[in-house]
Parts: structure tokens; sequence; C-alpha cells
């Protein structure tokens, strides 16, 4: 039993699938950043990514059964050559549309057309910026990635993003530490943005760092693993069980296999019976009351005020 279903344990809680909401699709792991809390441990030299057989056996199954969100992820997933297909897929089968946007991909050669694209469709998009303040977007996205994502939210904010369409923040911090409270810092990323540039957007969505890849790396070598894991367990909080998105997300890899959420798929644990499952293998109905494969790293789901893709829960 890890240290995850202790607390679990100790509180009398189990933790089992709900029916399903959104299909999370991970189209691979190339990006054009290389962030240093990435759970995926993407980056531009990342070859691994979804092929055509793939991406179409997965295309005619939300076809057929319909999820009411379908939620594009990567690496940057804008830069797999079936983003669009995916989009458009979704959009026909009538699910609601969500890009997992880093920002700066609009601004990179060859993707400027995303904001009319993503607008013409009424995709949601959700795009990271650990912060409003440049020096900690610096030190954790690198040089240069502040500019352009002011810049890329302008873009947004042109096609209606922010009043017609929903364009939804994500804050990480910047180190081992719980995010703060998600609507105090919601209102001062609202003053500071539109106050120095104009920019509006609707939601704040805090995510409490995973001690995974490339951040559980930054934390051995600094010395801080013990410390940050022993904050995530004294900071469990029983409220968060009933809305964690493993419950009603399910999570696609590249070559189709599942997971119970995108975390477990960056550690490899799988979803299966006696062999891996895949998502043409099921159905929807199929996942209901499944128990949920844990980890110590859900303690950081669990942590404060909860984290999920939708920020806080409680």
């Amino acid at each position: 039993m890890n240290l995850f279903e202790t607390k679990l344990a100790q509180h009398g809680l189990t933790l089992a699938r709900s029916p399903l909401q959104t299909l999370q699709i991970n189209v691979g792991r190339k990006c054009n950043q290389a962030c240093r809390h990435c759970h995926v441990d993407a980056g531009p030299w990342r070859t691994e990514m979804m092929n055509g057989a793939t991406a179409h056996r997965i295309g005619e199954w939300i076809g057929k059964y319909r999820p009411a969100v379908v939620d594009l992820t990567g690496g940057a997933p804008e830069l797999s050559e079936f983003f669009k297909y995916f989009v458009e897929e979704a959009g026909a089968a009538g699910c609601h549309v969500i890009d997992r946007n880093n920002l700066t991909i609009i601004e990179e050669p060859g993707y400027g057309y995303l904001p009319d694209y993503l607008s013409r469709h009424q995709v949601e998009v959700i795009a990271s910026l650990p912060c409003y303040s440049k020096e900690n977007v610096t030190r954790q996205r690198g040089a240069g990635v502040f500019e352009k994502s002011i810049s890329a939210l302008r873009k947004l904010n042109q096609v209606g993003y922010g009043t017609r369409l929903p364009l939804n923040l994500v804050y990480n911090p910047v180190g081992p530490t719980l995010p703060g409270p998600q609507a105090e810092l919601e209102s001062d990323y609202k003053q500071a943005l539109e106050h120095e540039f104009g920019i509006v957007f609707n939601s704040l969505f805090t995510i409490t760092n995973q001690p995974i890849a490339r951040f559980a790396e930054d934390l051995r070598e600094h010395g801080k693993w013990n410390e940050y894991l022993e904050l995530l367990a004294n900071s469990f909080n029983p409220g968060t069980i009933e809305g964690l998105m493993c419950r009603s997300t399910l999570s696609v890899g590249y070559e189709g296999e599942l997971y119970d959420c995108d975390f477990n798929q960056m550690l490899s644990m799988t979803l299966h019976d006696a062999k891996p499952l895949y998502l043409w293998d099921i159905t929807p109905d199929y996942l209901h009351h499944r128990p949920i494969q844990t980890g110590i790293h859900c303690l950081a789901c669990t942590a404060g005020s909860g984290s999920s893709c939708t920020g806080a829960l409680s």
C-alpha cells in the first residue's frame, strides 16, 4: 500500500471511476518548449508522436461514443499532424473540445493560424502561464517565453477569447510549494494582465507540481524530495477525492493505450486486465466503477485545495 492509499484508508475512502466525461488525448511528447516543471518531460528533441492509424482509430471511437469533452494535450498538441483532425472530428461528434496550449506555439513560424482556427471551431483554450511576472516565467520556462506568451494572449483576445470564447490560464508554482488560493491568484492575474497589457481571460486554474519527470529530478538534485512529499502528505484533503479528474477523465497515450490520468501515463501505469488496454478495446460503460491505479504522486492532486486539469477542487 503506497502512502496515498494509506491516506485514503485513514479517512475510510476508496477511489473508483465514475461515468466518463472527458477523453484526454496525449498526441505525443514533442514540444517547442522544455519547461522545468513539465511532467511529460516534453521538448523539441522528442520524437514520440501519434501515427495516422492510431489517430483514425481514436477518431472513430469519438464518433461512435461521443464523449462530452475531448481534451487535446501533449507536448504541444498543435505540433501533431492530426491536431486539426481531432478538433474537427470531435466537433462534428458534438463534443466540447479543449486545446491545452502553451501560448508560445502561436508565435512559432507556421502556427500563426491558430487563433483564427481555434475560434472558428469554438475550441476552449486552456493556456499555461505560470506567472504574470516576467521574472518568474523566465525562471520556469526560459528567456523570451513571457514576451511571446503576452503576444499570443493578445492575439487570442483579438478573436474573442476571454470574452465570447473561453480562455482559461494555468498557474504552477515555481518551486516545491503548494499553489496559493485560486480565487486570490485569479484576481491578481486579472488585475496585472489587464492593467499592464490589456489582456482579459475567464478563469485561472491552479495546478500543483507533480513529483515526476523533470520536477522530480530537480527535487532530488536540490535535496527537496522528502520535504516536498512530506508537504503533500501533510496537506492531504479528503474533500478533494470526489472531484479528482481520474474519476471522470480517461487518458489516451500516443499509441492509443489507456491510463487513469495523464500523470499515470508518464509513469507507464496503464489501465489493464490481463494485458494493457487500448481505447478501441473498450466502451465508456466498461470504465464505470473500475478501481483507479494510484501512487505517491497522487498526493499532489489531493494536497491543500486539490489539483486537477481544471484547477483547485475545494
